[in-house]
């Protein structure tokens, strides 16, 4: 069973249809009861920093997330800006993030960007696995994933970069400590390639 996490920010159906698709069950959890015997978090999220960690902040969830993250090690993972909050802070906004892994979340610098448009970083990208890891396990050749950003994810600890992509500088699109995941791009809108990924994830 897959929860996915609504706190307000995230197209939830999409990946509920992929998951449907893969014949996996999803639960949506909108309160603390709906988080009961969570096995797989989702923590999806778009828009601006500030505002999604307001929202999380806000659903009553914040809690007892940090419970089954931390303490019970539920396997998580982060999309795109839910990734982002999983780290200290970001550029983007003032409030703490969830501290769940060592890393800033930093903003593109538009001056080593040589696409005509700069930011934010739109479009299909290559993501280069640094090792077997699991979740990337079939997308080792030729997948490309779904990108729409304009900060990236800062690793303190080198060895949670699961993945890296290239954007004016090489930077971290997949992280990974313990049970904990995170991806910069957007699986449920990268076709063949990202159903795969979310199929690795709910296999851990």
């Amino acid at each position: 069973m897959i929860t996915i996490i609504d706190y307000g920010v995230g197209n939830i159906s999409a990946f509920q249809n992929v998951y449907k698709r893969l014949d996996i069950p999803t639960k949506i959890a909108k309160s603390v009861e709906d988080l009961h015997e969570a096995e797989k978090l989702i923590l999806p999220g778009v828009g601006a920093f500030d505002y999604a960690m307001a929202q999380l902040n806000d659903s009553g969830m914040r809690e007892r997330l940090d419970e089954l993250v931390l303490i019970q090690k539920v396997p998580v993972i982060g999309i795109c800006v839910g990734m982002q909050m999983m780290g200290h802070q970001s550029d983007e906004g003032h409030l703490e993030g969830l501290k769940w892994l060592d890393a800033t979340i930093r903003k593109f610098d538009e001056s080593t960007i040589h696409q005509r448009t700069k930011l934010p970083h739109m479009g299909w990208n290559d993501v280069y696995p640094k090792n077997n890891h699991p979740l990337f396990e079939g997308l080792e050749q030729d997948a490309l994933f779904y990108f729409l950003h304009s900060y990236y994810f800062e690793c303190h600890n080198k060895e949670d970069i699961l993945a890296q992509s290239e954007y004016g500088l090489l930077f971290t699109s997949a992280t990974h400590h313990e049970n904990i995941f995170g991806i910069q791009f957007h699986p449920e809108k990268s076709h063949q390639y990202g159903e795969q990924l979310l199929h690795n994830f709910a296999k851990l």
